[in-house]
Formats: C-alpha cells, structure tokens, sequence
C-alpha cells in the first residue's frame, strides 16, 4: 500500500537515492531541503517527488513544514531524518557555533520533525521513522566531536521513540553508512580517500543506493517486528555495538 513519506535533506547525496527508492517502492515522497532552490526543483522534475523548503534545525519551521505537507497530502506515513552537515575541527579549537549548529541540524531536527508526526502517527496506529546516523557516531572520530556526538545521540534517541511508540504501531530505527560515494567524499583527497579505504575489509566504499535499499525495507511493512534496531552499513568497517 502507498505511504506518504518525508525525507529531510531529500534532494542531494544519500538523501535523493532514499527518495528515488521509496518512489521505486510506489510511496509519495516530499523531500525537504533548506538551500539550493534551482537543485531541489530540477530533482522534483527529475524525480516527480513534492518538495518543501525549510530549515530543520528550527522548530517553529518544522511545525510549519510538517504542517503543509499534512495539509496537502492528508498524513505522514514516514519520516526519514537524513538532513546532516559536518563543521570539522578539533576540539580545542573548536567554536561554539560550529558545535551547535551540527548538534542543531543533524539531532535536534529529529526531535523536531518527530515531534510533529507523531501525534498522527500514532492516532493512525502506524508509522515509520528511520534516522541516518553514521559510523561516526558509533566509534568517534577525529576532529568530528561535534559530529559525532549528534549522531550518537540520533542511537539513543531512536531507541527511546521506539519504546515509547511500539505499542502504537510505530517502528523508530537507526542506520549508520559508512564511508559512501558521495559529493562530499568525491571532494575529498585521493591520498586520504586510499588510506581510508584500507580500512574497509570490503575494500571499497558504499554507494548511495545501498542505504537506499536499507531504508526502504526499514521503511516497509516487512520490517514491522523491527523496532530500535542500529543497522551498520559500513563495509565491515566498524563491527561494535
């Protein structure tokens, strides 16, 4: 059956493949985004997804966002929380901007998109949210303890919603990718990228539709007995809890 799903930061990297995915599985995808106007409405003509434009680190914004899309669609289905930046230094130099903003926009936009579905997720007695955290946050990482901390958090958060909501008929769970061929990583230092690379027994990096194909089976009705579980998708980079 079709679901309406939303995907923050939807329209580029790991998040365009999980909204091609979903759309692939024959659910409606709004994917938010926050910045490039011309990008997000060239992927909507590409994709055919509905796209909202707002900042998910505000919580005022996401009230008004969920709102909309709820409006216009009539539900939220699923909520996957995908939205993240990285602002890298090391600790001792770190600012407080740089530490607050990652914390805002990649853990407390969970809270505040959570926050706005729930209610009808769980007056409907179903609903699916998949937060993307990283490898990061499950092993640390240098100059990423910002990073790493937000996505860590997303482990306990997830946990704690799908406590709190499985008697509802709500499943809350948590990937954690890799290193995946990104923009990002593409941008990155080749001498770095091959010392990185070392470290993954598969001995190469993940691709965007694999966390893709992750989160549409977390996503769907086969994986209702799935509930706070941390998927690692790494490569066997990282095999700790």
């Amino acid at each position: 059956m079709s679901k309406i799903a939303i995907v923050t930061g939807g329209t580029r990297g790991i998040g365009a493949d999980i909204v091609r995915g979903l759309i692939a599985e024959g659910h409606t995808v709004i994917a938010t985004y926050h910045g490039n106007d011309e990008r997000a409405k060239a992927f909507q003509a590409e994709t055919g997804c509905g796209i909202e434009k707002f900042d998910v680190s505000n919580y005022e914004a996401c009230e008004k966002g969920v709102k909309a899309i709820e409006d216009r669609y009539g539900r939220v289905d699923i909520l996957v929380n995908n939205a993240g930046i990285t602002q890298d230094a090391m600790l001792h130099k770190m600012t407080l901007e740089q530490w607050t903003s990652v914390i805002d926009t990649n853990l407390s936009s969970c809270f505040n998109m959570c926050r706005h579905v729930l209610n009808g997720m769980r007056e409907r007695g179903f609903g699916r949210i998949v937060n993307i955290s990283s490898i990061n946050g499950q092993k640390g990482q240098l100059g990423q303890a910002n990073y790493a901390a937000s996505k860590a958090g997303m482990i306990g958060f997830t946990k704690s919603v799908a406590l709190e909501n499985a008697r509802k008929g709500i499943t809350a769970n948590v990937i954690c990718p890799g290193y995946i061929e990104t923009e990002m990583t593409g941008a990155m230092n080749q001498t770095v990228l091959d010392s990185i690379i070392k470290e993954i027994p598969a001995c190469r990096m993940g691709k965007t539709q694999e966390i893709a194909d992750m989160v549409a089976f977390v996503a769907s009705d086969k994986a209702g007995f799935m509930n706070g579980a941390v998927l690692s998708v790494n490569g066997g980079q990282f095999m700790g809890g």
